[in-house]
């Protein structure tokens, strides 16, 4: 079961209201949980990235210039859409799928994340430019932990 089929049985919970959905398959299982409740703090389903500028760089002003405008760059984060382990590469005997400065499209495979035995390709799902990689090869990942910076283009 890869990420789209996730994606699609989240999609089926909520159209029909469903609150829980398990399913066992040989030795896979996946149990998803939501709180259909419309007075609790809603719940997440795919935060794959989102705009957040960084803190504006404050620079004094010359004495030959009136004022400067402080400079704000906007960057997308790409975000984990599961708990798993991070992988940069395919397999252990393949490069790197993204390096800093690398350009990327929506359907650039960014990462590898293996999740019960699952390994599930990461998709950029934007345009731009990888500024920043955020998490260690090998390395345990949380749900919605950011993973990757991206300049949009």
């Amino acid at each position: 079961m890869d990420l789209k089929d996730i994606k699609a049985i989240v999609d089926l919970m909520k159209k029909n209201s469903l609150s829980e959905f398990e399913l066992e398959h040989q030795d896979f299982k996946i149990k998803l949980k939501r709180n259909p409740s419309p007075t609790a703090a809603p719940l997440e389903d795919q935060p794959v990235y989102v705009v957040q500028p960084p803190a504006p760089a404050i620079v004094p002003p010359l004495a030959s210039q009136s004022v400067l405008q402080p400079v704000v760059q906007e960057y997308l984060e790409i975000k984990s859409p599961m708990i798993g382990t991070f992988y940069r590469a395919a397999s252990p005997e393949s490069s790197d799928l993204v390096e800093v400065g690398m350009h990327v499209t929506p359907e650039t495979v960014v990462c590898v994340i293996e999740a019960m035995k699952v390994m599930n390709e990461i998709k950029a799902e934007v345009k731009g430019v990888v500024t920043q990689i955020l998490v260690e090869n090998a390395k345990p990942v949380e749900f919605g932990q950011p993973l990757f910076r991206i300049r949009p283009t």
